[in-house]
Protein backbone atom coordinates (compact mmCIF):
# COMPACT_ATOMS: atom_id res chain seq x y z
CA UNK A 1 0.00 0.00 0.00
CA UNK A 2 1.56 3.29 -1.12
CA UNK A 3 1.19 6.38 1.06
CA UNK A 4 2.94 9.66 1.78
CA UNK A 5 3.98 10.23 5.41
CA UNK A 6 3.64 14.02 5.18
CA UNK A 7 0.12 13.68 3.77
CA UNK A 8 -0.77 11.28 6.58
CA UNK A 9 0.56 13.79 9.11
CA UNK A 10 -1.75 16.46 7.65
CA UNK A 11 -4.64 14.43 9.10
CA UNK A 12 -3.20 14.55 12.65
CA UNK A 13 -4.75 17.52 14.45
CA UNK A 14 -3.60 17.08 18.05
CA UNK A 15 -0.12 16.89 19.52
CA UNK A 16 0.85 13.67 21.34
CA UNK A 17 -2.00 11.82 19.59
CA UNK A 18 -0.57 9.03 17.42
CA UNK A 19 -2.53 7.88 14.38
CA UNK A 20 -2.25 4.33 13.02
CA UNK A 21 -1.53 4.50 9.28
CA UNK A 22 -0.70 0.86 8.59
CA UNK A 23 -0.02 -2.62 9.86
CA UNK A 24 2.86 -5.01 9.27
CA UNK A 25 2.15 -8.40 10.82
CA UNK A 26 1.68 -7.74 14.58
CA UNK A 27 3.04 -4.19 14.38
CA UNK A 28 1.37 -0.80 13.87
CA UNK A 29 2.98 2.00 11.88
CA UNK A 30 1.93 5.33 13.40
CA UNK A 31 2.52 9.03 12.82
CA UNK A 32 2.33 11.77 15.43
CA UNK A 33 3.08 15.42 16.02
CA UNK A 34 4.95 16.44 19.16
CA UNK A 35 5.10 19.93 20.64
CA UNK A 36 5.61 20.61 24.34
CA UNK A 37 6.47 18.26 27.16
CA UNK A 38 3.19 16.60 28.17
CA UNK A 39 4.39 13.02 27.67
CA UNK A 40 5.01 11.50 31.12
CA UNK A 41 7.91 9.24 32.01
CA UNK A 42 6.73 5.76 31.03
CA UNK A 43 7.82 2.40 29.71
CA UNK A 44 6.41 -0.50 27.76
CA UNK A 45 7.02 -3.64 29.81
CA UNK A 46 6.92 -6.12 26.95
CA UNK A 47 7.49 -4.12 23.76
CA UNK A 48 10.28 -2.25 22.03
CA UNK A 49 9.35 1.05 20.34
CA UNK A 50 10.91 2.67 17.26
CA UNK A 51 10.96 6.46 16.76
CA UNK A 52 11.82 8.01 13.38
CA UNK A 53 12.01 11.79 12.93
CA UNK A 54 10.27 12.90 9.73
CA UNK A 55 10.56 16.64 10.34
CA UNK A 56 11.78 18.87 13.16
CA UNK A 57 13.73 18.01 16.31
CA UNK A 58 12.82 15.87 19.30
CA UNK A 59 14.42 15.86 22.74
CA UNK A 60 14.65 12.27 23.95
CA UNK A 61 15.18 11.28 27.56
CA UNK A 62 16.01 7.78 28.76
CA UNK A 63 16.13 7.14 32.49
CA UNK A 64 19.68 7.02 33.81
CA UNK A 65 21.19 8.63 30.70
CA UNK A 66 21.78 12.17 29.51
CA UNK A 67 18.99 13.44 27.23
CA UNK A 68 19.77 13.90 23.53
CA UNK A 69 18.36 15.65 20.48
CA UNK A 70 17.06 13.78 17.47
CA UNK A 71 16.72 15.47 14.08
CA UNK A 72 15.14 14.77 10.69
CA UNK A 73 16.19 11.31 9.51
CA UNK A 74 17.25 10.08 12.97
CA UNK A 75 15.93 6.79 14.32
CA UNK A 76 15.98 5.46 17.88
CA UNK A 77 14.75 2.19 19.36
CA UNK A 78 13.66 2.11 23.00
CA UNK A 79 13.97 -1.39 24.39
CA UNK A 80 11.13 -2.86 26.45
CA UNK A 81 11.02 -1.88 30.11
CA UNK A 82 13.11 1.29 29.68
CA UNK A 83 11.60 4.48 31.14
CA UNK A 84 11.58 7.30 28.60
CA UNK A 85 9.89 10.52 27.56
CA UNK A 86 10.02 12.92 24.64
CA UNK A 87 9.45 16.63 24.15
CA UNK A 88 9.88 19.32 21.52
CA UNK A 89 9.94 23.11 21.69
CA UNK A 90 8.74 23.41 18.08
CA UNK A 91 6.47 21.03 16.19
CA UNK A 92 8.16 17.72 15.44
CA UNK A 93 6.66 15.08 13.14
CA UNK A 94 7.50 11.46 13.87
CA UNK A 95 6.77 7.92 12.77
CA UNK A 96 6.45 5.19 15.40
CA UNK A 97 6.63 1.46 14.90
CA UNK A 98 5.11 -0.44 17.80
CA UNK A 99 3.64 -3.86 18.57
CA UNK A 100 -0.15 -3.84 18.49
CA UNK A 101 -0.10 -4.49 22.24
CA UNK A 102 1.87 -1.31 23.04
CA UNK A 103 -0.09 1.08 25.28
CA UNK A 104 0.42 4.75 24.35
CA UNK A 105 1.91 5.86 27.66
CA UNK A 106 2.50 2.42 29.18
CA UNK A 107 0.77 1.98 32.55
CA UNK A 108 0.69 5.76 33.11
CA UNK A 109 -2.64 7.44 32.33
CA UNK A 110 -2.79 11.20 31.73
CA UNK A 111 -5.01 13.61 29.77
CA UNK A 112 -2.94 12.98 26.65
CA UNK A 113 -3.08 9.16 26.82
CA UNK A 114 -4.84 7.73 23.74
CA UNK A 115 -6.44 4.29 23.52
CA UNK A 116 -5.71 2.11 20.53
CA UNK A 117 -9.27 2.75 19.28
CA UNK A 118 -8.54 6.48 19.31
CA UNK A 119 -5.26 5.88 17.47
CA UNK A 120 -7.14 3.81 14.88
CA UNK A 121 -9.64 6.66 14.41
CA UNK A 122 -12.57 4.70 15.84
Amino acid sequence: MKMNLKSQLDTVNDYFSPKVIGEVNDVYVKVAKIKGDEIPWHNHKNEDELFYIIEGSLFFEVEGQEGFMMHKGDLFIVKKGINHKVSSKEECKIMLIENKTTAHTGDIQTAITRSIDEQLGQ
